[in-house]
């Protein structure tokens, strides 16, 4: 019989360094996770993503055990990564502040692609185009 999952917990958590602080401590804390266990495990399969935020779906079960799902990083860091950005504009339909090319846009479709909800890699070019100018961010070419 296949256990029951009694919560599923979404944390963006940075690759290679989750530790007991929030936001980790306290989501898990309270759904009586092994925290520790967790991190150990974490970073462990995040070696080598350093510097990425990385979601992460997290399914509880009823014995307090746990299993989680790595997805890719949200196209807003791997943008701003792209362009060499440290965070994006405030006033995005007035004030452009970096550039990417369609080769860059490819590229962040390539890693996004199975967590896009599109199989069709034009259609996926558009939406992280539209990423990119939401947050003041120029297309060339």
């Amino acid at each position: 019989m296949p256990k029951k999952i009694v919560a599923q917990i979404k944390l963006h958590v940075s690759a290679g360094a989750a530790n007991p602080a929030p936001p980790v401590g306290p989501a898990l804390g309270q759904h009586g996770v092994n925290i520790m266990q967790f991190c150990k495990q974490f970073n462990e399969r995040t070696k080598g993503r350093e510097g990425l935020i990385l979601p992460a779906v997290i399914s509880v079960y009823e014995d307090k055990s746990f299993t989680f799902i790595i997805k890719s990083p949200p196209s807003s860091v791997l943008l701003k990564r792209a362009a060499n950005l440290a965070k994006a504009s405030g006033t995005a339909g007035k004030e452009k502040i970096g550039t990417v090319t369609k080769k860059q846009i490819e590229e962040i479709v390539k890693q996004k692609a199975k967590d896009l909800n599109t199989s069709d890699m034009a259609q996926a070019s558009k939406i992280i185009e539209g990423t990119a100018r939401s947050m003041g961010i120029d297309v060339e070419g």
